[in-house]
């Protein structure tokens, strides 16, 4: 789904919540520009999925038109397969990753991040039979799913093959960390694809 479909979707389902959301704050649940969420709306109306109207002391009303509704579901349906077809995908990498990491004789894995990914990762570390040794992470949180969560400087005193990386928005800055804490090149994994 490409963004343009998100964001239709985005709108859409904020405006069927709450038909008198300002455009300020759709603008920051998008994350964009006044004056474009002002044209995405524009654009919306445009093609008749939602109606603008005007209400007592110069507000505006947005009503999602049974055009808007379909196409709010059209656009729901597509996202969910593609976040499907997304999970089957980084699920697939993940175990081609580990598989590696297996046949090399890796067993003890570390864990770095508490994201989604990272979740992904502990089921299938889970289902492929490796020992997780930990999380670790800069975060103020004590706990991810419901196992202590560990700073970067803990990995001098722990005994692990390999440390997964699945902090993929900051990757560049987990792994000069890593560096950093005395974790050696060819023990930090990601699934970024060797080019």
């Amino acid at each position: 789904m490409d963004i343009q479909g998100q964001r239709d979707l985005q709108l859409l389902s904020a405006l069927e919540l709450d038909s008198r959301v300002t455009q300020r704050s759709l603008s920051i649940q998008l994350g964009v520009a006044l004056g474009l969420t002002n044209l995405y709306l524009k654009r919306l109306a445009n093609k008749g999925y939602i109606k603008i109207t005007t209400i007592p002391s110069h507000r505006i009303k947005y009503l999602l038109t049974p055009s808007g509704a379909a196409e709010k579901s059209k656009l729901a349906y597509r996202y969910m397969q593609y976040s499907l077809y997304h999970y089957r995908d980084v699920r697939q990498r993940l175990k081609q990753v580990l598989s590696e990491l297996s046949q090399a004789g890796s067993k003890r894995i570390v864990v770095y991040g508490t994201s989604e990914l990272a979740e992904l990762a502990y089921i299938t570390l889970r289902e492929m039979d490796f020992v997780l040794v930990g999380f670790v992470n800069g975060a103020k949180r004590k706990t991810f799913l419901s196992y202590p969560l560990w700073s970067v400087e803990s990995l001098a005193r722990w005994s692990y093959d390999a440390v997964l990386i699945t902090d993929l928005e900051n990757l560049k800055t987990s792994y000069t960390k890593l560096l950093r804490v005395g974790v050696p090149r060819h023990k930090i994994v990601t699934l970024m694809r060797k080019k």
